[in-house]
């Protein structure tokens, strides 16, 4: 009986050694905040709407398995998205802004990145489920998740980028396989981009060409008018550069948008139909002078509106300043429209609705240090629309806004910001008709952010 063990011993030791081990290096990484918002007037319109106040939070992990050196697989959630005490989204199948989960999902737990990457001596490729919009300054960032292959390759200072990806499968988004509904198999959305970035000490400069083809209204009217829709093949270059020379920080990006918006196939004149083409600019220029104890700073943005004369020509609407660019506390401030919504006016206008677009924008900003740990910044901002919805119109100005902040880190990983801000509400949000009311509007918010 000995012996057995003995031998049953010796070739499991056997077996354990002729193994080949795998340690696999877990590192993670992500964000948390919890905040209290309280919101003046949760409308432009005079004397309609009451106040809101209300606290949220969202904790935001990271995953890197590191498989071996050069290959990793990362994995991103966000966790408990939600208001203190708001009653749960319903369950539904529409994503949420910005994520690869429903709303219901998010208030719980939603995967929204999930990629391999294999750095090999030939450059570096990643493939799954990854963010796209996110390129040169934060100006019309858009940090949208999509499944793509990425390849990079480094060489100094000199990185070049080819990515190509899908938003949305026609076939498979519809429930249908195997070609079921017509043109179903051609009627995805998908990318292409390339693009390179040189660096330097101090700046950087990188140009973006990016294709877009969007089939999905293709057919689109089904048996009504067989074979009739339209394909969207748009177009974007967008150069940017970073730079500092001496105390000031310098950046700027343009973007230009063009192709079709609508490409029309099959029997279009039979509904009144006819092409759109595309042709929208974007632009954004920055400087900050850093003296220490205090800087100074401006801004200066455009986001090119939809001009309602022209129906043949899109040069709005298109693309927009961005969910990762939220130059002040309540206009175009994406996290307020996300927690609270957009601010109605009158005749349908809305105000804070996301992203900058159809707007000429302006900002002066000064900060103080007076002390390590404590940011205190004041800013004065000026918005105005380029186009109105119709030709009768009494004004184009969104108005003005004056935000103050101050922000203290309270550890490497922690800090508490407290900031409240006052909009002067311009007479764009009356409308056509001079009767129209509008008021004033301001909020305080106080929040709480951890890094790790």
């Amino acid at each position: 009986m000995k012996r057995f063990w003995l031998v049953l011993l010796s070739l499991g030791l056997i077996v354990a050694f002729s193994t080949s081990a795998m340690a696999v290096d877990v590192k993670f990484s992500g964000s948390y905040y919890v905040a209290g918002l309280y919101l003046d007037k949760t409308s432009l319109v005079k004397d309609v709407s009451p106040s809101t106040a209300f606290y949220f939070q969202r904790l935001r992990l990271k995953t890197d398995l590191v498989v071996s050196p050069g290959l990793t697989l990362t994995s991103q959630a966000d966790i408990m998205e939600r208001a203190w005490g708001a009653t749960r989204s319903t369950a539904g199948t529409a994503l949420d802004t910005l994520s690869e989960g429903t709303r219901a999902e998010n208030e719980n737990i939603a995967f929204d990145l999930l990629y391999l990457t294999y750095v090999s001596p030939i450059g570096a490729i990643m493939a799954g489920y990854q963010y796209d919009g996110l390129w040169g300054t934060d100006f019309a960032n858009q940090a949208v998740i999509a499944g793509k292959i990425a390849y990079v390759l480094q060489k100094g200072g000199l990185r070049a980028i080819i990515q190509m990806g899908k938003n949305n499968d026609g076939e498979k988004s519809s429930g249908t396989f195997g070609g079921a509904v017509t043109n179903a198999s051609d009627r995805d959305s998908s990318f292409y981009t390339a693009a390179v970035i040189y660096s330097w000490k101090d700046g950087a400069a990188g140009f973006l060409f990016k294709y877009i083809r969007n089939a999905a209204n293709r057919n689109a009217f089904g048996a009504l008018v067989p074979n009739t829709g339209f394909t969207q093949n748009v177009y974007i270059a967008t150069p940017y550069a970073k730079a500092k020379i001496g105390p000031v920080a310098l950046q700027a990006e343009v973007l230009y948008v063009f192709g079709k918006a609508a490409a029309w196939e099959g029997n279009p004149s039979l509904i009144g139909q006819q092409d759109v083409t595309v042709g929208q600019l974007l632009g954004w220029i920055d400087a900050t002078a850093d003296f220490g104890r205090f800087y100074v700073g401006g801004s200066l943005a455009y986001s090119g509106g939809d001009d309602p004369g022209t129906t043949d020509k899109m040069e709005g609407g298109v693309i927009n300043g961005g969910t990762e660019w939220n130059p002040c506390l309540l206009m175009f401030n994406n996290d307020l429209t996300y927690w609270a919504g957009s601010l109605a006016g009158h005749t349908g206008t809305t105000a804070n609705a996301g992203p900058m677009t159809n707007a000429y924008f302006a900002q002066l900003r000064a900060g103080v240090r007076p002390v390590d740990k404590l940011d205190i910044m004041a800013s004065v901002s000026w918005a105005k629309a380029q186009y109105t919805p119709q030709a009768v119109w009494l004004s184009r100005e969104y108005g003005y806004e004056v935000d103050l902040t101050a922000t203290y880190k309270i550890t490497n990983n922690l800090s508490y910001m407290l900031g409240a801000g006052y909009l002067f509400t311009g007479d764009y949000y009356k409308g056509a008709n001079s009767a129209n009311e509008v008021s004033n509007n301001f909020l305080v918010i106080s929040k709480l952010a951890l890094t790790f």
